[in-house]
């Protein structure tokens, strides 16, 4: 057995190895090369040409002021939700515990158009609606500015940092902002003296996070930032790999190396904080009292507020797209409005073969991508729980490496490594790409459901002459259901949505959802843009209610 763990191991190694390392490794090469095709004469004058370039300094401001102002919004409203849903006495706190992560299922894309249709300064509905109601001259409104990018990116990052927050925020033991109140603290001062510094190295952790998710954010610089000239290291990648003539990928290398390398650093800082969690423990063997603070006269206001922002973060977007899909061209809804909806452009969206063909892209790599990921999650995350090796903690680094590695980064170093393979331009290379960047969504759920199996019961199984596939087979795999069904739902929803790899990786005839969704957008066309949008939120929603019937009617009996 330890000998079949031993050669299992090291072909996942390899493997995971692959995925993660390779497109690392060939955009340092690609960094030093002349160009695509000749990676065999190396030059520094990618690097010379990149950080000479006068716009870079811009380009670096502008990323900073967006990721640590987006951070620092989404970590604030993480902390204000998780408080009020976990700490507090407000009604329905159950709901208001799952709506905060409900937002990871609308593609980036999507919420950064539907804000777009809102606040743009031409044709926003609600900036036309102000200019109504006030007989304004000019839009009140205009999401084409760097506070419209942080505004957005920090309302769909804001589920990770709640993520990291609200589980520190459950642990918490009340009694300890108890004994502060009863000497005489107020509820202010308790907050920041007490309650805050305990939680500081979780906030800190959500913080990090969600820098290193904004780094590598493309949906919001590219959707609002590119119409307002607001340039960021994402879209400045971009830029090189998509305009003129030749796009030179040694340069995107050039530049993506040191966001590689800048958010290599910030995963490091990030596992500092949540190691570091240990020395903030306040829930022991004893003592612990999860009491709820009373908001009393705050009630009400409290309620209203978080109400509103689950309408703006699940509702609004949603709607946005739906009336947008009906109506011929932005406008106020009114009677006049409704009275013109028309289907056509569900009917121009359904009979446009470039849309049809990237909603059945789309949908294999959702559904073929998923499988494929999850049955290598599976084995992963085995040898990770239940193979305590050194070549298994190798394999673990490996497989959550790939989560600090910015996608437009990824897919510059895919493109080095594809591009000299019949796979190249090709939906197979996007399959591999998406694996690759996706691989620890499946493999953490999956993970938390093997340390719940005891190794007794492959042992018995074993013990009765049962092979190690039949065992895994038959005994292990039907009690990880409910964790399959997890990481595949994760992994098919990110797969549909995934746009930064795409626009990078994908080619005529390998187009997706995403993709033609922004390509929809550049042009102006809302009303497609919107349908093609709905259609792909229904088609998750209808993959994850499916497969969670499945797991239902697969699960084990008691």
């Amino acid at each position: 057995m330890a000998e079949r763990h031993k050669r299992l191991t090291w072909i996942l190694i390899a493997v995971v190895g692959f995925l993660t390392i390779a497109p690392v490794l060939m955009l340092v090469i690609g960094s030093f090369s002349e160009g695509l095709t000749v990676t065999g004469r190396f030059t520094l004058a990618k690097y010379i040409t990149v950080y000479t370039d006068p716009e870079l300094a811009g380009v670096m401001v502008n990323t900073i002021i967006f990721v640590v102002g987006s951070s620092l919004f989404s970590t604030v409203l993480a902390l204000f939700l998780a408080y009020v849903s976990v700490r507090t006495d407000m009604p329905f706190r159950f709901l208001f515990r799952i709506i905060p992560v409900i937002p990871m299922m609308i593609p980036h894309v999507l919420f950064s158009i539907s804000w777009v249709m809102l606040l743009n300064p031409t044709n926003g509905i609600l900036n036309l609606l102000l200019m109504q109601l006030f007989g304004l001259e000019s839009a009140p409104f205009n999401i084409y500015t760097m506070w419209g990018m942080i505004l957005v990116e920090g309302l769909l990052d804001m589920p990770i940092a709640y993520l990291v927050i609200a589980p520190a925020m459950a642990s918490f033991d009340a009694s300890l902002e108890e004994s502060s109140r009863v000497s005489g603290a107020s509820g202010l001062r308790t907050l920041f003296r007490i309650t805050l510094p305990v939680l500081r190295p979780a906030i800190l952790a959500a913080f990090i996070l969600c820098v290193i998710r904004c780094i590598g954010a493309f949906a919001v610089p590219q959707v609002i930032g590119l119409r307002g000239r607001i340039y960021v290291l994402a879209t400045h990648l971009y830029r090189m790999i998509s305009t003129g003539f030749a796009a030179d990928f040694g340069e995107a290398a050039a530049a993506g190396v040191s966001v590689l390398v800048m958010c290599v650093i910030l995963i490091y800082v990030y596992r500092y904080f949540t190691s570091a969690s240990e020395k903030f423990v306040t829930v022991s063997g004893r003592g612990y009292k999860a009491s709820l603070i009373q908001l009393k006269k705050a009630k009400i206001p409290v309620f209203i507020t978080l109400v509103l922002l689950s309408f703006v973060l699940i509702l609004l977007p949603i709607l946005v797209l739906v009336y947008i899909s009906l109506v011929p061209y932005s406008m106020v809804p009114s009677a006049r409005a409704f009275g013109m909806m028309t289907l056509m452009h569900w009917t121009a969206v359904l009979r446009d073969p470039v849309s049809m063909l990237s909603l059945q892209n789309s949908l294999f790599l959702g559904v073929v991508g998923a499988t494929v990921g999850i049955v290598l999650s599976i084995f992963v995350a085995y040898i990770i729980v239940k193979v305590r090796t050194k070549a298994s903690g190798l394999l673990e680094s490996l497989t959550f490496l790939s989560f600090s590695f910015p996608g437009i980064v990824i897919g510059v170093g895919f493109m080095w490594f594809f591009v000299r393979t019949p796979l190249h331009a090709t939906i197979w290379a996007l399959l591999i790409g998406y694996i690759a960047a996706y691989l620890p969504y499946g493999v953490r759920p999956l993970s938390s459901a093997f340390i719940q199996i005891h190794h007794h019961l492959e042992e018995s199984s074993q013990v009765s002459g049962a092979s190690f596939l039949t065992t895994f087979r038959r005994i292990i795999v039907p009690l990880l259901v409910p964790g399959i069904v997890s990481g595949w739902i994760l992994m098919a929803t990110m797969f549909l949505r995934e746009l930064t790899l795409s626009v990078v990786l994908s080619r005529p005839g390998s187009e997706v959802l995403a993709v033609q969704i922004l390509r929809f957008s550049e042009d102006g066309q809302w009303g497609r843009l919107s349908a093609l949008g709905i259609i792909m939120i229904v088609m998750s929603t209808l993959l994850v209610a499916l497969v969670n019937y499945i797991g239902v009617k697969s699960k084990p009996a008691e």
